[in-house]
Formats: C-alpha cells, structure tokens, sequence
C-alpha cells in the first residue's frame, strides 16, 4: 500500500471505526485495538520513570512514526521517548531519527504475537531506532532489544515481571518491574 494511500485510509477508518489505531507495517493494513486500563497504567508507570531519570526526555504517546526502509510502513508505538521538542511541528507521521526508543505493550488480541513480537522489532531495527522496549503481558516478561543492525536487533535481552532491567544508552534508565505484576490479567 502506497504512504499516501494508507494515510487516506486511516484518517477516514479513524473518523468511522472508534477505538481502532490503524497502521501499515511490512505493507500489511493493521487496526491495533484502543488500550484498556492496564495497558494505560504502564504506560503512566514509564512516563512518570522516564521524567524522573531523564527530563530532557519526553515519552509521548499517539505519535505516529514513519518506519521500514524507503518510508512505505507507519507506525504508532504506545510509546516514543525523544527529546521533549522532537516531534514539535511534525505531524500525524515523524521522521523516526531523533527516536531513541519505542515502547509497545502487548494486547490481548489474537494479532499481538505477529505485530508486537515479529513485525514492529524487524520494522522499528530496519528505521535504526536504539531501543524497542517490549512489556508482554502475556508471558509477563519484559524484553529489550537494542544494537539495531539495520535488519534485525543484535541483542534481545528479557526478564520476568519482578526483576530489574537496564535500558541500554542512549536512554539509560534501570526499571524495576515488579509494579508491572499489578496491572496483567
């Protein structure tokens, strides 16, 4: 599907269908359902670690990046830490240079393992982000992929929910995630 094809389609699926996010990853139209409460929690969780660590930094979320080779997929992470004034002026769809991580939280629907564990790390190391910080709710594990080769993450690093994990530089942040435990089904 063609950039400016798939943006026409996802504004009118936003406007018709309410609690949908749609995305295009690997060419492939996607609707990623609306959060659920849990979900939110983590990510105020993440905000309130990330401005406490580093407040140069800012964790946003609804922002839709352009990833994959040549600009043909778009994404919208739960989460995109960047400098506070990234994405100012930017648009539905942002350059995903200034990134320095993407956040997802697994769904609990039958599309998560494809999107969430297979296509989003293959299409956010393609782009180049440094981290892709993976919260699964359903293996209740925490996984951190970093050192992007341009194809793949060279490093996948995972813990159980409870322990502590170290987000790689350039965003350097410990996480101790036995909150997480809280907010899982």
């Amino acid at each position: 599907m063609a950039p400016e094809e798939f943006e026409r389609v996802a504004r009118a699926l936003t406007r018709a269908v309410e609690g949908v996010r749609p995305e295009c990853v690997k060419g492939e139209l996607g609707i990623k359902p609306a959060a659920d409460g849990g979900h939110g929690r983590i990510v105020q969780w993440l905000i309130r670690i990330c401005l406490q660590h580093r407040p140069e930094l800012w964790l946003s979320t609804g922002q839709g990046l352009r990833v994959e080779a040549y600009r043909k997929g778009h994404a919208r992470p739960d989460g995109t830490l960047a400098a506070s004034e990234a994405f100012v002026g930017a648009g539905e769809w942002a350059d995903p240079a200034p990134v320095l991580m993407v956040l997802e939280i697994t769904s609990y629907d039958t599309d998560t393992d494809r999107r969430d564990r297979v296509e989003k790390p293959r299409a956010y190391a393609e782009t180049g982000i440094p981290v892709y910080l993976l919260i699964d709710r359903d293996s209740c594990e925490v996984k951190v992929h970093s050192h992007p080769d341009g194809v793949r993450y060279e490093s996948v690093l995972t813990v159980p929910f409870g322990k502590e994990i170290t987000l790689p530089e350039p965003v350097g942040i410990t996480l101790d995630t036995e909150p997480l435990k809280n907010w899982v089904r």
